[in-house]
């Protein structure tokens, strides 16, 4: 049975690493690429405002429901072969997507697509905690923090080029249909280049506990988003409290069960490692305030300002640009100053989208915003991004054992693509709500404040983890 020591020093790890990253990369760019293309996706398929927020969360809902169990199963039976699953599934659910003809077959194409990304996610992480051991680790986990920080920006850029494109006559669908030369690709090189690694000594998967949790997490999800065109009714109230019950139960019993051969979804183990726990709640809210603000953005840049989904794309280029410039050193400074870099990171996050958020007031209806006044906010936004999110990974997962890396790395991922729901269910539906009452600037202005609010709690957050929350081995 391979173990997680014969492999620690593969010859072939940084090879399978940018394998595996690449793949990766696919998830992480299709969480914010389909925001630029939505509004053409609305006006093609006559979709309803909840149907759009629904082609973003269905997706990461679909992805989150199926993490955790997903680490779990590649901990036990080996992540090679889930990772490769996951990649094939994720081509062909873009294919699904990218032949759709309606709402419907759309967003459920898209939760498929969400399905097989979350069989592969946690498979990489975990592999890289196997994998890479001391300062390696360290590097990787930066990375990986990096790739997954600026491909939120980065797809909205390419979204907007594929779109505008038109690629035999694809249009929007081409931001799916990429993803199959991609996917087919990697799955030739994680054939021949990704080791099989897997944990002696892992429990069987809970089945019954992740059919809970994936019921708990879209029942806490489904009335945010149906609420505000439905009135908000008594169910959806209901619906929401049922399903924060649900996970809040399933975490409770988990923390009681004592050893057994099924592995804990939720294991108590690591939530008591402040480190990990507390880092986890700093990703969620990022994940919320992110994916909020993008998808916000984007309907406002096309929607009010009339730019094309191309020139969308470009201005998020300074987003980009402030996360490259800290990235490169975020590592280091967080080595010496601990927390007070992440904190500092969420600040500038909060800082620069309430300058855009200024930006949009001044304009009001009447004047279109040319992209300069953007700009700046833009590039605070994104430099505080590399700070925060570049060390998150290390702070996160260097903290858990190596038999629950799986687990862990399952529940990391969760965080972020739940909280991504989060913020299209909440961010949207006030953007979408003050929409019907004014113009899409007064609705940009009204959902701002959230997104802003959201990152100064993150800091504050960051200033509760431990002093130095950085892996030293």
């Amino acid at each position: 049975m391979p173990s997680s020591h014969p492999v620690s020093a593969h010859p072939r790890r940084w090879a399978a690493a940018v394998v595996m990253m690449v793949a990766a990369l696919m998830d992480l760019l299709d969480v914010t690429i389909v925001n630029v293309a939505l509004p053409s996706m609305g006006r093609e398929l006559h979709a309803s405002e909840s149907a759009l927020q629904w082609i973003v969360s269905a997706y990461l809902l679909g992805f989150a429901a199926t993490l955790i169990v997903s680490g779990h199963l590649g901990d036990r039976y080996g992540r090679k072969a889930l990772f490769l699953a996951g990649t094939a599934g994720f081509g062909l659910a873009g294919l699904a997507c990218g032949i759709a003809q309606s709402p419907g077959q759309l967003i459920a194409a898209r939760a498929l697509q969400g399905i097989t990304a979350a069989l592969l996610m946690p498979q990489v992480l975990g592999s890289f905690r196997t994998l890479f051991h001391g300062r390696e680790r360290g590097a990787v986990f930066g990375l990986y923090g990096a790739v997954a920080g600026f491909a939120s920006a980065i797809g909205l850029l390419l979204g907007g080029l594929l779109t505008d494109a038109d690629l035999f006559g694809w249009g929007w669908r081409s931001v799916f249909l990429v993803n199959v030369p991609v996917a087919l690709l990697t799955l030739v090189a994680g054939a021949v280049l990704v080791p099989a690694t897997r944990e002696r000594g892992a429990g069987r998967p809970d089945l019954l506990g992740s059919l809970v949790l994936a019921a708990g997490l879209v029942a806490i999800v489904l009335p945010l988003v149906q609420g505000q065109s439905n009135g908000w009714p008594l169910w959806g109230w209901l619906c929401l409290a049922a399903g924060v019950l649900a996970v809040t139960g399933l975490g409770v019993l988990e923390a009681r069960r004592r050893g057994g051969a099924i592995a804990p979804l939720l294991p108590a183990r690591a939530f008591r490692l402040p480190a990990f726990s507390l880092g986890l709640a700093v990703q969620l809210l990022f994940a919320v305030g992110m994916q909020g603000f993008f998808l916000i953005f984007a309907l406002w840049l096309q929607g009010g300002e009339g730019y094309t989904p191309m020139q969308a794309g470009l201005v998020t280029v300074a987003f980009s640009v402030g996360g490259f410039l800290t990235a490169p050193v975020a590592d280091t400074l967080a080595a010496r100053h601990g927390r007070l870099v992440l904190a500092a990171g969420a600040l500038l996050m909060a800082g620069g989208f309430a300058g855009v958020w200024y930006a949009v007031t001044r304009s009001g209806d009447a004047t279109h915003t040319g992209a300069w006044p953007l700009v700046p906010g833009l590039l605070i936004a994104g430099a505080g991004l590399g700070f925060l999110v570049v060390p998150l990974v290390n702070v996160v997962l260097s903290a858990v054992p190596a038999e629950i890396a799986g687990g862990a790395s399952g529940i990391f991922s969760t965080a972020q693509q739940f909280g991504g729901a989060l913020g299209a269910a909440v961010i949207g539906t006030v953007f979408f709500g003050a929409l019907g009452e004014g113009g899409p600037s007064r609705a940009m202005a009204a959902a701002m404040p959230w997104v802003t609010a959201g990152f100064v709690l993150c800091a504050v957050l960051c200033l509760t983890l431990p002093r130095r929350a950085l892996a030293r081995t």
